[in-house]
């Protein structure tokens, strides 16, 4: 109860109830929303516009150019974005006279950016890779899945998760939205093309 009673007594009084995280255990605590966030979407959003272009029988040159712009575009507007809602929060909650939780909303957006171009540069590499010249779309498929499980693991290590079970599930709900991509790119150049 004591916890309680310490929120009650920092209420109104523009205290902060945020704290910076120490070493990289803390580290990762702290941020471990805006990294998980950001490195699923950006394997997400990237491979879903891989996977559209492969499914709209598009040429390699154009998975790179709409990739790349997708990356860094979506990237920096999930990372302006998160910064936006932590101080929109913020600001409400020193409105309803609460202590503030974040005092450094930009370190959350940069958080978000960087795990997004991280893993959403993964689906692009064998575009990339001069070695890669057959069935980079095959090889983008094996490295999303693969950086999915992996994320979803990474959890575990500072979550009292299972690594399995959170490779797992972010692995299963990451490969639907590979398969919707692929598909509707598949139907609208069937339907446009």
């Amino acid at each position: 109860m004591p916890a309680l009673l310490d929120l009650h007594a920092v209420r109104g009084r523009g205290q902060s109830l945020h704290v910076d995280p120490n070493g990289m255990e803390d580290i990762a605590r702290h941020y471990i929303r805006d990294l998980v966030y950001g490195a699923n979407d950006g394997i997400l959003t990237t491979f879903a516009v891989v996977a559209g272009v492969t499914g709209g029988t598009l040429s390699a040159g154009t998975v790179l150019v709409v990739g790349l712009a997708n990356l860094f575009a979506d990237g920096l507007s999930m990372g302006v974005g998160n910064y936006l809602g932590i101080q929109a929060e913020e600001s409400v909650r020193a409105t309803a006279g609460l202590a503030e939780r974040e005092a450094r909303p930009a370190r959350h957006g940069a958080a978000t950016f960087v795990a997004f171009v991280a893993a959403g540069a993964v689906p692009l590499a064998p575009y990339l890779t001069p070695d890669i010249s057959t069935n980079r779309f095959g090889w983008a498929t094996a490295a999303a899945l693969a950086t999915l499980f992996g994320v979803g693991a990474a959890r575990a290590l500072v979550t009292t998760d299972r690594w399995w079970k959170t490779g797992l599930q972010m692995l299963s709900l990451g490969a639907v939205v590979a398969i919707v991509a692929y598909g509707t790119g598949w139907l609208v150049a069937e339907l446009v093309v």
